[in-house]
């Protein structure tokens, strides 16, 4: 391993990403991630000039994003209008960018331990030791850095905020810290871990300790923290997962048997009213204008019932063609509407967060002339809506009315972005369509989903047509789920909510004072010159 750091620090560091993307869902080995970041902290710590920091960081990041990532391929081999080949390039060239975050972190952790005078040293190989001085401020400066890159990775360009490294924690019951630091702060948590392995192989002592006493303390704390039991009168819900392929949802001559999947599922009604959760676009009506299709949902509630199901909204505009003007459709939201027994709408979700090359084609006039498209079908793009919003749930007899957030899909992965804060609701529904990610990217999304219930403190209901379709407390605790390619349904009781947790009131400034106080204790700990 000496041998390798010192002949091939480069080839090291993109290994050591490899190897940190096994801590991912759907693998979970989070100890791995932890000593690959380790490794990433030695190069980095030691790296002889500015240039060899950024390298080392985003070497890790290439490795990293490109295995955790690699399901992004499996979506263009439902497209196509495009080679299926370049689903791999494009998971590449995504990665070469995303890579960029870790290494800003990296480089700013080694300039800034430079700037500090009192931490010059001497020696620059890749393999000398680092002084004893910076045996804590190096991590500190590093797991600060961290927050604000993966904040920036979330925000920069629409924002891709997939598989932040705080989510590793999750099996370790140390995650349930995002309820007071989010999950940017968690991955400061994951930094100072790491550097308490490397500091351990170093054969300290007290440095380790104080670096992971508080991933310690966060891990017995989640252990310890149950949620709160659902009542016996809480609202029964019905979540359904019809096991619809991609290669099936957009089919015209499918359109029907996928229904009789949804009706068979949704079941009879009952004498308690019941939530009842379709997936994401899980039928092909627009039901704003189409009353048959509302009469044909409500045919299948009960007196109490409700129905939220994802379908889509569009936009005409007139356009002349020969002379006459027809109507061109220009755009769509895709939406959650809440029907009624009474073939009525009570409310519709518009999501707002909208995924690049699926929902919409960026640079639309440059792209397509050259055989670039969308990986989903359709020729218009998708409008985005005005952002986190509480839906009223009408109250009926068995049943008091209720507030209900909805994130659609990939809207869910954005930390602080999801919740109405204004009007707090007392559960999130997820609708999504995963059945165009493969066997990595539903679970993945599920473990974030997961992140938002612990963030928040509130239950997340998931639909999905192909899985993983969940029901999620509000410690982010899976409490009922149906696996990949599976066809059934979850009934419950409706998890309760907790109260507010500190970042449910404070949102991102949370981790962004955090990552204050690590630059603070970073600079206060650095010894006198002497």
């Amino acid at each position: 391993m000496r041998a390798l750091l010192d002949r091939h620090p480069r080839l090291a560091a993109l290994l050591a990403g490899l190897a940190s993307a096994i801590g991912f869902a759907p693998l979970s080995l989070w100890p791995v991630t932890l000593l690959a970041l380790a490794l990433l902290i030695h190069l980095t710590q030691s790296a002889p000039d500015r240039r060899a920091a950024f390298t080392y960081g985003w070497l890790f990041g290439v490795g990293q994003f490109t295995l955790a990532l690699h399901w992004i391929a499996h979506a263009f081999t439902f497209q196509d209008a495009m080679p299926h080949w370049l689903g791999y390039g494009g998971v590449l060239l995504l990665s070469l960018y995303l890579a960029l975050f870790p290494a800003l972190a990296t480089l700013g952790a080694w300039w800034l331990q430079r700037k500090l005078p009192s931490l010059q040293r001497e020696g620059s190989g890749v393999g000398a030791a680092p002084s004893a001085a910076s045996d804590l401020t190096f991590p500190l400066l590093l797991a600060a850095l961290w927050i604000a890159t993966e904040y920036l990775r979330a925000t920069l360009f629409t924002g891709f905020a997939w598989n932040p490294i705080g989510i590793i924690l999750l099996p370790s019951g140390a995650a349930i810290a995002a309820t007071l630091v989010g999950t940017y702060g968690l991955g400061a948590l994951v930094i100072l871990a790491s550097a308490a392995l490397l500091l351990i192989a170093r054969r300290q002592v007290a440095a380790p300790a104080a670096l992971l006493a508080p991933l310690l303390l966060a891990a017995l704390w989640g252990w310890l923290s149950p949620a709160p039991a659902t009542p016996p009168g809480a609202p029964r819900i019905r979540v359904v997962q019809p096991n619809i392929g991609q290669d099936e949802k957009y089919s015209v001559e499918r359109e029907f048997a996928n229904f009789r999947k949804l009706t068979a599922l949704t079941g009879q009604p009952r004498p308690a009213p019941r939530l009842i959760f379709w997936p994401e676009a899980a039928i092909p009506a627009y039901l704003d204008m189409e009353p048959d299709w509302r009469a044909r949902l409500a045919s299948l509630l009960g007196p109490g019932d409700l129905l939220l199901t994802g379908a889509d909204k569009v936009y005409f505009k007139p356009v002349e063609q020969d002379g006459i003007l027809v109507n061109k459709l220009a755009g769509a939201n895709n939406s959650v509407w809440i029907v009624t027994p009474q073939a009525t709408i009570a409310a519709r979700y518009s999501k707002a967060h909208l995924v690049p090359f699926g929902e919409y084609l960026p640079l639309r006039s440059v792209l397509e002339p050259i055989g670039l498209s969308r990986l989903v079908p359709g020729d218009a793009d998708f409008w985005p809506g005005p952002g986190p919003q509480s839906l009223t749930l009408p109250a009926t007899t068995g049943r008091p009315a209720l507030n209900m957030g909805v994130q659609i899909c990939y809207e869910i992965v954005f930390s602080g972005q999801v919740v109405d804060r204004a009007n707090r609701p007392a559960f999130l529904f997820n609708p999504s369509n995963d059945a165009w990610f493969g066997p990595w990217g539903p679970v993945q999304h599920l473990a974030q989903a997961r992140l938002r219930a612990l963030e928040e403190g509130l239950p997340i209901i998931r639909s999905t047509p192909t899985g993983v379709s969940a029901i999620i407390d509000a410690r982010g605790r899976v409490a009922h789920a149906l696996g990949l390619n599976r066809a059934g349904f979850l009934d419950s009781g409706l998890p309760l909510p907790l109260p507010p947790t500190l970042f449910a009131r404070v949102g991102n400034w949370a981790p962004f004072v955090l990552m204050l106080a690590l630059f603070a204790l970073a600079i206060a700990i650095r010894p006198s010159k002497s």
